[in-house]
Formats: C-alpha cells, sequence, structure tokens
C-alpha cells in the first residue's frame, strides 16, 4: 500500500469577506506543483459561506462536481432550468460536459453554509449536461460504507461520467471496517470529515486525507466517533 497524508493544516486557503475555503489541490489563487490532482481526482474544495453570500453566475465545462453539505444548505441556479435547495443530508452532482452555467449561495440569511466542492475530470468528453441531486439515509451508513455516487447508480447512488465511486461511512469509537476498490488500479482519498482515524501507521484527524494506492482494500478503525469520506478514483490523468 502507498499512502500520502495531506493534513489538514496543510491545504491552501483562501479566505474572503463571504467565503473561507481551504483547497487540498491547487484551486485558484492557491498553487502548488505538487498538489495538481490524484488521478481523476482534481479538487476537494472544503467551503464556509457566509449568510445570503455565494458564488454568482459562472460556467464549467466537462468537469463532474459533487456538492456534499456538511452544515446547512445551498440554493442552486443553473442554465437548464433546475432551482434547487441543497441542504445537509443531500448530494448533488453536475455533468458539466458542452457547458453548463450556475450559481450557488447560502440558502440562509442568518447561518453559515460549510460544504465540500469535488471535482472529477469526466470519462467521456462533451456530454449533455446533466444535474441530480439526492438525499441519503444516514442510519444505512451508521459503521458501514454506504455508496452515494457510482458510474452505473449501483445501490441507489447517483451517476457520474467517470469509473470513480464516492461513499460515505459514520463510524463509532473503535470500530473498524474495510473499504473494498470496485475497480482495479483505481485509487482510494480518504477524507476525515470529523473524528480521527487510523490506516495501518497512520492517524488521521479531522479534515486529514491520505492518497492510497497500490491496494484492493483499505482498513480503518475509529479512534472516536467519526464521519469519513471515501473517493475511489482511476489514477491515470489521460
Amino acid at each position: 500500500m502507498q499512502i500520502n497524508i495531506h493534513h489538514a493544516d496543510s491545504r491552501g486557503t483562501a479566505d474572503l469577506d463571504w467565503l473561507y475555503s481551504r483547497h487540498t489541490y491547487s484551486f485558484s489563487s492557491y498553487q502548488d506543483a505538487e498538489r495538481m490532482g490524484f488521478g481523476k481526482l482534481r479538487v476537494i474544495n472544503d467551503d464556509i459561506v457566509q449568510p445570503s453570500m455565494g458564488f454568482g453566475t459562472h460556467p464549467h465545462e466537462n468537469m463532474e462536481i459533487v456538492s456534499i453539505p456538511l452544515r446547512g444548505s445551498l440554493r442552486h441556479k443553473d442554465s437548464l432550468g433546475n432551482e434547487h435547495i441543497i441542504p445537509s443530508g443531500e448530494i448533488q452532482i453536475m455533468s458539466a460536459g458542452t457547458g453548463i452555467q450556475h450559481s450557488e449561495y447560502n440558502n440562509s440569511d442568518t447561518d453559515e453554509v460549510n460544504f465540500l466542492q469535488i471535482w472529477v475530470l469526466p470519462k467521456l468528453q462533451n456530454i449533455t449536461p446533466r444535474y441530480d441531486q439526492k438525499r441519503f439515509d444516514s442510519s444505512k451508513r451508521k459503521n458501514k460504507v454506504q455508496l452515494v455516487v457510482s458510474p452505473a447508480g449501483n445501490e441507489d447512488s447517483i451517476t457520474i461520467n467517470q469509473d470513480a465511486y464516492f461513499s460515505l461511512a459514520d463510524l463509532d469509537e473503535s470500530h473498524s471496517l474495510t473499504y473494498q476498490i470496485n475497480i482495479v488500479n483505481n485509487g482510494l482519498y480518504v477524507f476525515v470529515i470529523s473524528g480521527a482515524v487510523t490506516i495501518g501507521d497512520s492517524v488521521l484527524k479531522q479534515r486529514d486525507g491520505a492518497e492510497i494506492s497500490d491496494v484492493t482494500a483499505v482498513s480503518l478503525n475509529a479512534n472516536n466517533v467519526a464521519q469519513v469520506l471515501f473517493i475511489e478514483v482511476p489514477l491515470s490523468r489521460r
């Protein structure tokens, strides 16, 4: 197993009046030649947006964009005619394909929203743009892996235009589990949303992440109550 740890405080930072963001990989003004992505995984942004503020209408193309609200809710509008609220507990995906314009705002005028914005390079270029969102039952990830994004929408997950899999797990203290790689030679990014876990000899604390390759399965143990996001992606950048 090859493992590369990204500690939370090693991430890039954007600190604006309306936005505080930590960037696992190079993004906007944060550029690091050693942090350009992990295979098809290109961006993991941990965004906190102030009340009623947000990202105005802007374009994307040929990118798979997954948003996971952790606290609060987002207000989405796009050029496909979609207008939705995405609260914590739901997951949003956009296949930008040939091109889409959208805005994302904090839906509250009193409370911050904190969400993960994750970009994955697509498998097929120039597809028809697509939008989806779904609520997932948190009881189904209690001390086990819950699939939420997959290529074929397996296990009631939402689909992505890539051989990529996103899963969540909510772990009790001292609970162990094993993540099985879905496609041979895919890599796995483990992101600790809260709590702390141990993988091999490595301890990952809140907002730490780990790039893991050359494995068919990854086992971890929760040092305390923890929530973990697994992002499995092809490692080729081509």
